[in-house]
């Protein structure tokens, strides 16, 4: 599902009642929803430019990472400290509008990473990056967590876009690791698509939906950027490490940032919270 935001909701910053009832539904249903147009240009390109440098800095280290650590496919999140942080991306409202519609008041962030997907990749093995709650159940419980992806450059086929598997979140009972063969019988029912899009949209996809990161056979790095977003009883774990400088892209809004400042370095290439 792509929702087209209007020139109307852009001067608000606010989706409208269609368009956000459409939003959930899909998340609901399908798992996914791909929200065009609502990230800004100019961040991004400062951040395509920063993550390029710090990419070669992991290749060189074959720092591998993702599902399978596979090579070609790179943990990598953006810079914690100014210039590198931007409200237009950890205090988007649009964003925060969707998860809080999604989970009501108290939701909070606990992720602020990301992966790149290089020329030469291989393919992820089919996986999920969160659980279910109660994963026996018949009718799988709503959706308590979802996953943010915001890549700085237009993604597809080329590239590495991400493959999906639309309304795999509510299948309850999935092992893990998945085989071949549970994976194909899906393929029968409903197959996967690509989460194509062009830069400045937002992916936003329930944390159990089944995906993968597939061969960027393209001569361009292909990052994304990820958060995290809870319900409020969720566990916050530990809050989020920033560098002093960049608070002021946190601005106070309906999403519990999660989030601590320091002076001291922050180790945000080698030192990192697991994503897959």
């Amino acid at each position: 599902m792509y929702i087209s935001i209007t020139t109307d909701e852009l001067r608000t910053k606010k989706l409208s009642p269609i368009h956000l009832e459409e939003t959930i539904k899909a998340i609901n249903e399908d798992g996914y929803v791909i929200i065009k147009d609502v990230i800004p240009h100019e961040p991004l390109d400062i951040l395509k430019e920063k993550m390029g440098q710090d990419s070669e800095i992991l290749i060189k280290s074959e720092k591998w990472g993702g599902a399978g650590h596979l090579h070609g496919h790179l943990q990598q999140g953006p810079p914690p400290f100014a210039p590198y942080v931007f409200s237009e991306i950890v205090a988007n409202p649009f964003i925060i509008q969707v998860s809080k519609a999604l989970f009501g008041e108290g939701i909070f962030n606990s992720f602020y990473n990301g992966n790149t997907n290089c020329p030469g990749s291989l393919k992820q093995p089919l996986h999920m990056d969160g659980k279910h709650l109660w994963p026996c159940l018949e009718v799988s419980h709503p959706p308590v967590s979802v996953v943010i992806n915001i890549s700085p450059i237009d993604t597809n086929e080329e590239n590495g876009s991400v493959e999906l598997w639309p309304s795999t979140h509510l299948i309850g009972g999935t092992p893990r690791p998945m085989t071949t063969e549970i994976e194909e019988a899906r393929r029968q029912i409903i197959p996967p698509i690509r989460g194509n899009a062009r830069k400045g949209s937002v992916l936003i996809r329930d944390v159990r939906l089944w995906h993968r990161g597939v061969p960027n056979q393209s001569s361009q790095m292909r990052h994304m950027i990820a958060m995290i977003h809870h319900i409020g009883w969720w566990s916050r774990g530990h809050a989020l490490t920033f560098n002093r400088g960049s608070e002021s892209a946190f601005l106070a809004c309906d999403l519990d940032h999660n989030a601590v400042f320091t002076d001291e370095p922050v180790d945000y290439l080698f030192l990192q919270k697991k994503f897959r």
